[in-house]
């Protein structure tokens, strides 16, 4: 079995994947577990059907005891660990592609909690929890930074000295997991497209898009953190950097504040001052929550434009992510804004959220994708385990 885990600062998901060499096969269990109050909790499931459910007390050491659960679980079903890998998400310039974790690799990924602090640092807690509980078990790191290692250099350098794209100051692009599964399943859902050009948005808690041409990354919203692109459930997204030196300079906030601002006090939830929720802010008749919803997709609109610039041209759009998925009025409202572009919405399709949600005659088409981070990760590391 391969054990796949998205670890969070209080959060552990996972997934299990039979696996005989190669590509992994089924997948044959999943669940979460959280740790909060003094307390973890979560529940397991094999298929569909609620295996167990955690609540036990933990004040210290929170990946540990998440794991340790979740090891005591798998191993009293009988089933037998070939490998662990890890969402993480900064690969650095230095890690393009999938990799398996040594004390050298983990050295060197501490090196990025900077560029991804509210989830490299606990990518990495993981890894070093499940060392200390299984020390034999081979663990691997896929990186959310590493489909877009690709893109032209051009799409890469900000407009800063050369010195600091040396040092590694550069755009790297996030949600890459993601953007390589959509790449690869659209090979089945639309062969034709799969060789053009299209955008997929992934709209979520984070948010981004990512223009991609044969396959290959071209250009994402997220730049050297996550934090650029789109407005997010609580992120920022794009913004003038001078608003940061005013922060700093006239409203006296310290690093720490704006790093706070920008990560946790922005976005849907500052915009709207309700809520990082877009089910909440749908279900609120606030003026706040419509213009933060309304701001939402004016962006994104905004974003694909570019991203259709410098493809050239687009032949495709591709929604994921939990919004991308389920909320088909901001589908509606990107879709009518691009019509320019030659898109013509099929309603009633995007109203039950259908693989193909444009009618025939749309010079455009667009496709929603439910987006599979865990197994994507599961088929990058399947194959390294034959090496």
């Amino acid at each position: 079995m391969l054990l796949i885990l998205n670890a969070g600062s209080s959060t552990l998901k996972f997934e299990l994947f039979e696996h005989d060499g190669g590509l992994p096969g089924d997948k044959v269990a999943h669940g979460a577990l959280d740790a909060h109050d003094g307390m973890v909790s979560g529940e397991a499931r094999l298929g569909n059907d609620l295996a167990i459910t955690w609540e036990t007390e933990a004040k210290d050491h929170r990946h540990d005891k998440m794991l340790s659960l979740l090891l005591a679980w798998v191993e009293g079903q009988g089933f037998s660990l070939t490998a662990a890998g890890h969402r993480v998400v900064h690969g650095g310039p230095l890690f393009h592609e999938t990799v398996k974790v040594t004390p050298e690799v983990l050295d060197a990924l501490k090196q990025y909690i900077p560029l991804a602090p509210l989830h490299q640092p606990h990518n990495l807690a993981a890894i070093e929890a499940l060392a200390k509980l299984h020390p034999e078990l081979p663990q691997f790191a896929a990186f959310d930074t590493a489909f877009h290692a690709a893109e032209p250099e051009v799409a890469q350098w900000f407009g800063l000295p050369r010195k600091f794209y040396e040092q590694g100051v550069r755009r790297y692009g996030f949600h890459g997991l993601s953007y390589a599964y959509i790449a690869n399943k659209m090979k089945s859902v639309n062969p034709a497209l799969a060789q053009k050009r299209y955008v997929v948005m992934h709209l979520g808690n984070g948010a981004s898009a990512c223009a991609i041409e044969n396959g290959t990354s071209m250009a994402s919203s997220m730049g050297f953190t996550a934090l650029d692109g789109l407005m997010m459930g609580t992120r920022s997204g794009q913004i003038d950097p001078g608003v940061l030196l005013y922060c700093q300079q006239h409203l006296h906030m310290s690093a720490g504040d704006i790093e706070n601002l920008l990560y946790k006090q922005s976005g849907l939830l500052g915009v709207s001052g309700i809520s990082s929720d877009m089910r909440t802010l749908r279900a609120s008749h606030a003026p706040e929550a419509a213009f933060a919803i309304q701001l939402f997709a004016y962006r994104l609109v905004k974003e694909v434009g570019g991203l259709a610039a410098v493809l050239g041209g687009l032949d495709g759009l591709v929604f994921t992510g939990g919004i991308g998925e389920h909320d088909a009025a901001t589908r509606a409202a990107v879709i009518q804004q691009l019509a320019w572009l030659g898109i013509s919405l099929d309603e009633t399709a995007n109203q039950q959220h259908a693989r193909t949600i444009t009618q025939a005659d749309s010079r455009i088409v667009v496709h929603i994708i439910p987006t599979d981070e865990a197994r994507q990760i599961a088929r990058e590391v399947g194959p390294l385990l034959a090496d």
